[in-house]
């Protein structure tokens, strides 16, 4: 059983597409036109439509956005978060090294399939790459 956390939505007419709900709603892993429906099947994969709305998903092109997206993100909190502890608290290079390695592949992991998710809605609000075009 499965618990919403927002009430079900109706379908985006083709005169309204919010970007900011689209974006979070991906992000969540969402359909990003009812809200309600998974995204993605896997870690990474995107389905071919939404199993709750019907909304296809073919026609992305997320390509290598969210991987370069979570890079920057990523890079930008480590270093100089990296440059503090050491400045502060002088830690051995090996304790160091350990925590931020563990951190910044945490994060990545963490960041890479909600970022894909929010760059697929980004597409889908702005139909970009079909998304726009009549079923």
């Amino acid at each position: 059983m499965q618990l919403m956390t927002e009430p079900p939505v109706a379908p985006a007419s083709d005169a309204e597409r919010e970007t900011w709900n689209a974006l979070w709603r991906g992000f969540r892993g969402k359909c990003p036109n009812c809200g309600s429906g998974p995204m993605l099947k896997g870690y990474l994969k995107v389905r071919d439509h939404c199993p709750v709305c019907r909304e296809e998903f073919h026609h992305h092109r997320a390509d290598d956005g969210p991987a370069y997206l979570t890079i920057l993100i990523v890079g930008h909190l480590m270093a100089p978060m990296l440059g503090f502890v050491f400045f502060q608290w002088q830690p051995e290079p090996l304790v160091l090294f350990t925590g931020f390695a563990i951190g910044t592949i945490a994060l990545s992991l963490y960041l890479l399939p909600r970022l894909k998710g929010a760059l697929v809605g980004f597409q889908w609000a702005r139909r970009m790459h079909g998304f726009g075009a009549r079923r």
